[in-house]
């Protein structure tokens, strides 16, 4: 069959939109008619070379869908059901599953490449070229075949277009503050850069009872946004040290946590968080930079003389078969926002202009809506 897909076929900043091939879904695979996708800054990475795979590829891992046909053995999903979209297949076998932490699955981190699960490809261009799939999805396309391993049904009420978004930024931002950072009642705490992930990670401190979630950006309007989603301080980087100003708000402590979540990191940044953590703090770094990037602006004394901690975290340490669920009963009862993340929509043909828009600061999140 043919789908229409934004294909990168190198670091060109620059996504092409065309018809592929899409073969059928091979055993354990299922076919889905994409309803929604998010624009996240880590396709991005991809497009500028800042990370690198196998062009040409699909990118996109924040979607939401409709499955349309199962492959052979497929029995965890049916014709009809609503899905979202996980960006790692986790097995359930490797020690990393085993341990609680399938987002660290050891065949999960071999797909960024392109192939699906079986080493093969189910894009091709209109002259037999092997298109690859980000993370085995490639959700920039209004059709794909996925393993069944990436798939996590949603119930039919509710809306793709905010489901999708649980896909990635929200779960990535709400689990680095409640399961990295470990967020407790009473706490103040730092997020640093204001789009989808961080301002999940504002309302993820805020439900987990911070006293203070203080929300750094240099965007005036984010900065106003996250008062909405929890923050009880903003600061504008652009105007403020925000260091003094953390230390300032904190009668000279710093923060108990510091969460950065900026889209594209430089070791400046993790120093400034570091900086504004308290003695026996925890810094998380949870934006990406660039895969060349070997170093960060921390002093090896500090973490020794004041106990600090330096921590990363992928996909916010959850584990999207049971956090996935919960964070849409969240949804449901009021507690988590979805609809406030989607500050544009756009359509497929539209993506280099939601790039844009991302770039330039005009969105939290945007999101592709396929017809």
């Amino acid at each position: 069959m043919k789908t229409r897909a934004a294909v990168l076929y190198g670091p060109t900043r620059q996504f092409q939109v065309e018809e592929l091939e899409l073969d059928e879904p091979k055993a354990g695979e299922v076919l889905v008619k994409m309803v929604a996708t998010g624009m996240c800054h880590s396709d991005w990475h991809f497009a500028t070379g800042d990370f690198t795979t196998n062009y040409p590829i699909v990118t996109g891992h924040e979607g939401a869908g409709i499955v349309e046909k199962v492959g052979p053995g497929v029995t965890e999903v049916q014709l009809g059901d609503h899905v979202i979209l996980t960006f790692i297949p986790s097995c359930g076998k490797c020690r990393w599953c085993l341990t609680g932490l399938p987002v660290l699955c050891d065949r999960g981190a071999n797909i960024t490449g392109g192939a699906l699960l079986d080493g093969t490809f189910r894009l091709h261009t209109v002259d037999g070229r092997d298109v690859g799939q980000l993370a085995g999805i490639g959700c920039f396309s209004e059709y794909i075949v996925a393993p069944v391993e990436t798939l996590i049904r949603v119930e039919p009420d509710i809306p793709l277009d905010k489901a999708c978004l649980v896909a990635c930024c929200v779960p990535t931002g709400f689990g680095a503050a409640t399961k990295r950072a470990e967020v407790r009642p009473g706490e103040v705490v730092a997020v640093f850069g204001l789009g989808g992930v961080g301002m999940n990670a504002v309302q993820g401190a805020a439900l987990a009872g911070a006293s203070k979630v203080i929300a750094v950006d240099i965007v005036p309007w984010k900065l106003e946004a996250a008062q909405e989603f929890g923050a009880t301080h903003t600061i504008n980087a652009q105007y403020e040290d925000p260091v003094q100003r953390i230390l300032d708000l904190t009668n000279g402590v710093g923060a108990d946590k510091t969460i950065v979540t900026i889209g594209h990191v430089e070791p400046e940044h993790i120093g400034i968080a570091y900086r504004a953590t308290r003695k026996a703090g925890r810094c998380v770094v949870v934006g990406l930079a660039p895969i060349a990037t070997d170093s960060m602006k921390v002093p090896p004394a500090d973490l020794v003389l004041l106990g600090k901690e330096v921590v990363g975290t992928l996909y916010g340490h959850v584990n999207p078969r049971v956090d996935f669920p919960y964070l849409l009963q969240l949804y449901r009862a009021g507690r988590l926002k979805l609809d406030e993340l989607v500050t544009k929509t756009y359509r497929l043909d539209e993506i280099n202009q939601g790039y844009a828009d991302l770039l330039e600061g005009r969105v939290i999140r945007g999101v592709i809506l396929f017809d």
